[in-house]
């Protein structure tokens, strides 16, 4: 009986290995673009990893006359902050429904729409990036950047995301925007 569980094991084991090495570039590893000039920096919601400052850093050395910030949180003191500051250029906050990438693909998408964008530098964080990529050009058809703080991410942190991540990527297959 051992046996087979050594077999059972190893055979998950090697599974195991082999999706890590397949998902390593899409999440650890995905392609990420250089900022330039758009019409606007689209700043997606999710932990406090930097994207915040990245995107006003955008907007503050002139890739974009605006940023737009997703704010799902309800009561952030920090997008509080943002949200009613005071920038020498424009910015915008909004709740996506439903509270996820693909309500923030309707609001880039309705927002693009209304104002004739055609290029988006949208911040990010670095496991999202390739799933953000599929969703919003799912929602909208322009040029969309996709930059990243590159936080520091613990192992863990990394373990769970490779299965959050996968979980999303799987219901966005069924969804459409």
């Amino acid at each position: 009986m051992w046996r087979r569980w050594g077999k059972v094991a190893g055979a998950l084991g090697v599974v195991l290995v082999v999706l890590i090495i397949a998902l390593w570039p899409v999440y650890v590893r995905p392609r990420v673009d250089q900022p330039a000039r758009a019409d606007a920096i689209l700043v997606l919601g999710g932990a406090h990893d930097g994207r915040e400052e990245m995107g006003l850093r955008l907007a503050r050395d002139g890739y974009a006359p605006a940023v737009v910030f997703s704010d799902p949180y309800g009561n952030s003191a920090l997008m509080n902050r943002i949200c009613h500051g005071g920038y020498s250029f424009r910015v915008e906050c909004f709740a996506p429904d439903p509270p996820t990438t693909r309500g923030e693909g309707r609001e880039l998408a309705a927002l693009a729409r209304e104002r004739g964008w055609q290029r988006v530098i949208v911040v990010t964080w670095t496991p999202h990036i390739s799933r953000s990529r599929y969703i919003l050009g799912k929602c909208w058809g322009g040029e969309i950047l996709l930059v990243d703080p590159r936080p520091h991410l613990s192992i863990t942190r990394w373990a769970y995301q490779f299965g959050y991540q996968s979980a999303g990527y799987a219901k966005a297959l069924f969804e459409d925007c």
